[in-house]
């Protein structure tokens, strides 16, 4: 077999293989190991492949790239930079993308090692063409590209390379090549910016993190919606936060929001913005980011009260992620019945919204009930108590009628919103005094699939790791949970048969 390989190449790095023999090839090469190739793969062969590339049949060109990407994962970076220059650089020009992906993932691996990084940061027409590929028309080729920059940029040298020389300028070039190319720039430098502080330094020097934050604030309703979400990415990381805050972008975002009643398109960036303000509530501090910019509070109830699915749907998520920790529960707590009657309007809704609202609505339900054991105190439990009790005359009922619907999706949402109560004694309590309910948890013929059986599990898992689960269930129903957990998610009860002889 090996040796019928190594003929194979040999014809193929004498350009005389046919079709038929670089696909037998390609399929040769899946059965030897990395090692055993590395042994005895010399540079003719690869130069040979390289230069098959330049044919114009399609499919010897396809042949090629998979019995290339076999081969160079075999090599060592260092060698594949040393070696084999010239031919990343022509494939980066090849106007076949998938060549230029082989390319730009060759670069990646060498960008990974620091024997071999250095090599490229001295080969600034490889760089250059990298960036250039960024402004491809295949997203894939763009984002290999975005992604093997990112990696340079990890080193002190790096940012150099990129930041301090001519390459900054192939940087601004390319991103006037179109709308969508400027928007995977502005990825690239958040991506990098996130990386450290003297990342970001680099970045913010290079004025394209100003120009973000310019388009933020811009006039073009589309323009802002696109960037606000790169901008909420940087918000993520401390020192990105205190850059945003220094720039004062926190405070322009709080007007505009403040000044979207009278704009007719503020629809298209609100929900952007909004959750901008959500997430970096859940990062810093809830009480802090409300009372500071209490617009955001404002705008996310009245977009929950109102007519329009999408809004609504916007404001769930945010009330879930701000009510995700203690902090943000207590900050919600504050507004009293205002809540109270939202919560209201966010029951009925996942019962009776379309099916992605609705799941929206009880992965919302599921983040703002759950409370950690170590934060149980007797104020907080008469909190989720309260809350659940608002969503529904019968909320337990409700969950429970929307977990025997089938829709998978449904089905686990309402089994995760049981999960996130089952730790807390008044949620055991009214589970055990609903006829039939624990007998429904440890029935496992109701779940029709593995998403549901692993929902279940957690639920059983949530409960019998509870530590007053045994003295509100009793003994009977503890046992039994507990030994649903032992046997697993999948356990089938063995059915056994007698056989009689003669029988059919």
């Amino acid at each position: 077999m090996a040796e019928a390989l190594w003929a194979l190449l040999e014809r193929a790095a004498r350009r005389d293989a046919a079709l038929e023999e670089l696909r037998a090839l390609r399929v040769a090469l899946q059965a030897v190991p990395p090692a055993a190739l590395r042994a005895r793969l010399g540079e003719h062969h690869l130069a040979a492949l390289f230069a098959l590339l330049s044919g114009s049949d399609r499919e010897q060109v396809s042949v090629c790239v998979s019995i290339l990407e076999r081969l160079l994962q075999a090599l060592e970076p260092v060698y594949v930079i040393q070696n084999l220059r010239e031919e990343l650089q022509k494939g980066l020009f090849h106007p076949d993308d998938s060549v230029k992906i082989l390319t730009i993932a060759q670069v990646g691996r060498i960008v990974e090692d620091p024997d071999a990084v250095t090599e490229i940061l001295n080969s600034p027409e490889l760089l250059q063409q990298i960036i250039n590929c960024i402004g491809g028309e295949k997203i894939a080729v763009a984002k290999e590209a975005i992604k093997s920059l990112s990696r340079i940029a990890q080193t002190q040298d790096g940012l150099e390379a990129l930041f301090a020389s001519s390459l900054l300028s192939d940087l601004k070039n390319v991103m006037a090549t179109s709308d969508v190319v400027r928007y995977r720039v502005y990825e690239l430098i958040v991506e990098i910016s996130s990386v450290s502080a003297e990342s970001l330094n680099y970045c913010a020097k290079s004025g394209l993190i100003s120009e973000l934050i310019g388009e933020l604030t811009g006039d073009d309703v589309l323009v802002r919606a696109t960037c606000v979400e790169m901008v909420t990415s940087l918000a993520h990381i401390p020192h990105g936060r205190q850059y945003l805050a220094q720039q004062g972008v926190m405070d322009k975002i709080s007007n505009i929001i403040l000044g979207a009643e009278s704009d007719p398109f503020s629809s298209f960036y609100l929900p952007g913005f909004v959750k901008f303000f959500g997430n970096l509530a859940v990062v810093d501090s809830p009480q802090q980011i409300c009372e500071r910019y209490p617009v955001f509070m404002e705008k996310v109830f009245e977009m929950a009260e109102s007519q329009d699915p999408t809004m609504i749907g916007v404001a769930v998520d945010t009330l879930g992620i701000l009510g995700s920790n203690v902090e943000g529960k207590q900050v919600l707590q504050k507004t009293r019945s205002r809540f109270q009657s939202l919560l209201s309007k966010i029951g009925h809704q996942a019962k009776n919204a379309p099916t992605e609202l609705r799941l929206r609505c009880l992965d919302a339900i599921s983040s703002l009930l759950y409370l950690p054991p170590e934060q149980q105190t007797e104020d907080l439990l008469r909190m989720t108590e309260s809350w659940f009790t608002s969503l529904s005359s019968q909320p337990l009922e409700l969950f429970r009628s929307i977990s025997t619907q089938p829709f998978p999706d449904l089905h686990c949402g309402a089994l995760r919103v049981f999960t996130a109560i089952a730790n807390q004694p008044w949620a055991q309590k009214l589970m055990l005094d609903s006829p039939g309910f624990v007998e429904y948890i440890v029935d496992r013929s109701v779940e029709p699939d593995k998403a549901s059986k692993d929902a279940k599990y957690e639920l059983v898992k949530a409960l019998v790791n509870s530590k007053t689960i045994a003295e509100i269930f009793g003994n009977q129903y503890y046992l039994r949970l507990r030994a649903y957990l032992q046997e697993g998610p999948y356990y089938v009860k063995a059915v056994s048969t007698t056989a009689v002889e003669g029988a059919e």
